[in-house]
């Protein structure tokens, strides 16, 4: 039983296209009137590029590096039109991605790993992490596979409730420890209750607070601690899930986040209310840890597994 399907489906596409398409909109309605009449890639054009994809938030870094690749290329194969363009950026840009990381996981099979695999979910209150958590659960549940939600942000009676009712929603077992208790102990609780139950996956959410960032280190430090306590080697996985419409904000919260914990994948949300989903490849780029899921929009289904060659062919369609 895998959680990926083998292929990106039709319905996929569509959400993704529909969720991109803000990003469309400007990013290549931009390039569209840079490249118009032009039959080379001169000065002008480059620096109009660079001022495009530094709006799109792909950072400044990230865009020299564009702009250099796309140069070198030129300068080998004479540019001369916009699709031909259009194939030299995708390509730029599909390779970029691939080296930092960011791999396709179709196919990524539940039954294979750890059981139970234990999922830590971190990042800033407002992102859309909660929400995150109850659309993974979802898509868990959906392939059949056994969920917990751990309810470990505690300081928010709303985040601890909001999380009772997704459990309720998709059908899988919720454990908290009530308002104000220690993320730590319920933590380490959750995956007692899993190990207990027989379950497959167990997610557990935390709170996003961003005082100091060596407030956020110790807090991470001792949850993952008391989870390692109950079952060596995990978590598993370190989620953080950011929001794209925050853009260069966004790379600030990953910034703190991987300075106070080791996360090993990221979620970006809200793709589909930004005009700014350069983002996604500025953050790949700069961290060198994968996107593994993408928001495409509100409903329960909208929270897709990253294809990187997916999301760079919608882009460019």
């Amino acid at each position: 039983m895998s959680f990926i399907n083998k292929f990106f489906s039709k319905k996929q596409e569509e959400d993704l296209n529909e969720g991109l398409q803000k990003t469309k909109d400007s990013f290549f309605g931009k390039i569209s009137k840079a490249v118009a009449g032009k039959s080379t890639v001169d000065i002008e054009f480059l620096d109009e590029l660079e001022h495009i994809l530094i709006q799109s938030d792909v950072s400044l870094d990230t865009t020299v590096k564009i702009i250099e690749r796309l140069e070198a290329q030129v300068a080998q194969d004479k540019y001369i039109n916009t699709e031909e363009l259009n194939t030299i950026l995708k390509k730029i840009i599909t390779d970029l991605l691939a080296e930092n990381n960011t791999e396709d996981i179709e196919g990524f099979d539940y039954n294979q790993v750890n059981h139970p695999h234990i999922m830590l979910v971190v990042g800033v209150n407002g992102t859309g992490k909660t929400t995150t958590v109850g659309k993974l659960a979802h898509q868990f549940t959906q392939q059949g596979f056994k969920v917990v939600l751990g309810a470990a942000d505690t300081f928010r009676a709303a985040a601890v409730d909001q999380l009772k009712i997704w459990s309720e929603k998709v059908g899988c077992d919720f454990y908290d420890k009530g308002m104000n208790s220690d993320p730590a102990a319920v933590a380490y609780e959750t995956v007692q209750h899993a190990i207990n139950s027989d379950a497959d996956i167990v997610l557990i959410d935390t709170a996003g607070r961003l005082h100091t960032k060596l407030y956020l280190m110790k807090e991470l430090s001792k949850i993952k601690g008391s989870i390692n306590k109950k079952l060596p080697g995990a978590p598993h996985e370190v989620l953080l899930v950011l929001d794209a419409t925050t853009g260069q904000n966004a790379i600030e919260q990953a910034t703190k986040f991987t300075e106070a914990t080791h996360v090993t994948c990221l979620a970006l949300t809200k793709l589909d209310g930004t005009a700014k989903g350069g983002v996604a490849i500025g953050i790949s780029d700069q961290f060198k840890i994968p996107i593994k899921y993408i928001g495409v929009g509100e409903g329960i289904d909208h929270l897709q597994v990253f294809n990187k060659q997916a999301f760079v062919d919608s882009l460019f369609s």
